[in-house]
């Protein structure tokens, strides 16, 4: 089905913008997360051995590194403020819980990074080897605990926990700041999002190392940064695909309409359910034709049983009409006690279908009386709940295709450096080819953890088309064109000193 330019309404153009500046700024986050660590692992050995040439190692990769963490930085800060001037009813609902650890993530983790930034680029001839050394390493620990915040929040919106609906003042607010803080979901996508930022830096590293043993230059220098990327890049690939299992685990317990759609079930299967490998998602016929499967697979990588079926999304959908209805009671007594706030019966009421609230929202797209909704919209409202299938079954496939291409290039890496046969031709030309496919799948993966969650802005609390501004279309479209313009010209000026640096090369570096 198409959709006319003229037909795209305030909730689609907000989800564009913000989506393509997401996915935009997350272009930056993985290589300054991947390279970071390098660099504290190249100037270690420089300051254990005192071979100068580890030094120049740091200091080459590092100048890429700033590059990217500028961009990074220049990119991150627009997308924040788009939760004020596009979702601005989101910002208001749930700012007190989503604001905390971002607001963390700004005092304890950026200006941390940032700050030793610039020392790590300063303080060569300042510090000490030690001390410029420390200086490296917590500019890795600033990003990565920048990740740890920014996953914290994501994670809540994914797996709402440690919080409650406020009905005196209409808003989610910290229950438990704790459950917020360890949130399981939290906690899988922090590691697997940062071993994928690793394999983004050790592929990197690998491929332009491969371009420079290519052309026959700096063979030295290359060959050690392919020995630590290749070591290095091997144990970020097994992480991720680990931890990618873990965080399948946690979304077939926690998003089972998100779980469904990434595998194209539209019915309940009996257990242990079969992996599709290969199929053609039918949104109109709520089938998944031409499918390829692999008996008893998903049922053990989702439930890690035999006997724990996986719903089908038709009968997600079905339940989820069932907690529309149980809403409509939330709802009905939410209305009382606006007026009322000391009955207490609606109280006890409210208390009782609270958990459903988030669901009686979903009617208003068809009603303003959410009270009164007919079987007919409330039915059509479950319907939402079912997300467009085919991008999010076709991004986890090349997710994780890329995922197990990168063991397998690491592997092959890891092997040919033990053997000191770094030098294959044939394999310098994979590793130089492989350079763009960590961005594939890091996009892909962002696409379908957030594209999965639709209709929902925080999973079964605020639906998405409430969560935006009061805009006109004209605004939107006016903004949204500014940042096309904007970051068109930053991918320039990015693209042109990456290739100036990287054909440079580290010769300019003195000892």
């Amino acid at each position: 089905m198409s959709i006319s330019l003229a037909a795209l309404d305030v909730v689609t153009l907000s989800r564009i913008q913000f989506g393509l500046t997401a996915l935009y700024h997350f272009l930056f986050v993985p290589l300054t997360l991947g390279l970071s660590v390098l660099l504290g692992i190249m100037e270690t050995i420089y300051v254990m051995t005192g071979n100068v040439i580890w030094k120049k190692m740091t200091q080459y990769w590092g100048a890429l590194f700033g590059i990217n963490f500028v961009m990074g930085v220049a990119t991150g800060i627009t997308m924040e403020f788009q939760f004020g001037t596009n979702w601005a009813y989101y910002a208001h609902y749930v700012g007190d819980v989503f604001g905390t650890p971002l607001a963390i993530e700004g005092f304890m983790a950026f200006f941390l990074e940032a700050t030793f930034v610039g020392m790590f680029f300063f303080g060569w001839n300042r510090l000490s080897k030690i001390g410029h050394l420390s200086t490296t390493w917590l500019v890795a620990l600033g990003s990565n605990l920048s990740a740890l915040w920014i996953l914290i929040a994501n994670a809540w919106m994914q797996h709402p926990v440690g919080a409650h609906f406020n009905y005196q003042t209409l808003r989610m607010e910290v229950s438990d700041f704790s459950a917020i803080l360890f949130n399981s979901v939290a906690q899988a996508k922090f590691i697997h999002t940062v071993s994928a930022g690793y394999v983004t830096g050790a592929v990197f590293v690998l491929a332009i190392s491969a371009y420079f043993l290519l052309v026959k230059r700096n063979r030295e220098f290359a060959l050690r940064s392919m020995t630590v990327a290749a070591s290095f890049g091997l144990a970020a690939a097994l992480s991720a695909i680990v931890l990618g299992d873990e965080s399948g685990y946690l979304v077939g317990e926690n998003q089972k309409m998100k779980l469904a759609a990434i595998e194209g079930a539209w019915h309940t299967e009996a257990a242990p359910a079969s992996l599709t490998v290969f199929g053609v998602p039918n949104q109109t016929t709520h089938t998944t034709d031409d499918a390829v499967r692999i008996p008893y697979l998903l049922g053990l990588i989702a439930t890690r049983s035999l006997d724990t079926p996986i719903e089908g999304m038709e009968e997600l959908a079905n339940n989820n009409a069932l907690r529309i209805k149980d809403g409509i009671q939330a709802y009905s007594a939410l209305k009382v006690l606006l007026k009322d706030p000391d009955n207490a019966h609606a109280q006890q009421q409210l208390a009782a279908h609270q958990t459903n609230l988030g669901y009686s929202l979903l009617l208003k797209r068809y009603t303003v009386n959410v009270i009164d909704a007919t079987p007919a919209q409330i039915s059509q409202a479950a319907k939402d709940t079912i997300p467009h299938v085919a991008p999010l079954f076709w991004s986890f496939r090349v997710m994780v295709g890329c995922a197990f291409f990168f063991l397998a290039l690491f592997s092959l890496a890891f092997y040919l450096s033990c053997k000191r046969r770094l030098e294959n031709k044939a394999f310098l030309y994979l590793a130089l080819c492989s350079l763009p496919l960590p961005w594939l799948a890091s996009e892909a993966g962002w696409f379908v953890a957030e594209n999965g969650r639709q209709p929902w802005a925080i999973d079964g609390v605020l639906p998405t088309y409430l969560g935006t501004s009061s805009l006109a279309t004209s605004d939107l479209w006016i903004s949204l064109a500014g940042f096309i313009g904007f970051y068109t010209v930053l991918a320039i000026v990015e693209l042109y000193l990456m290739f100036k640096y990287i054909r440079l090369g580290p010769d300019h570096y003195q000892h």
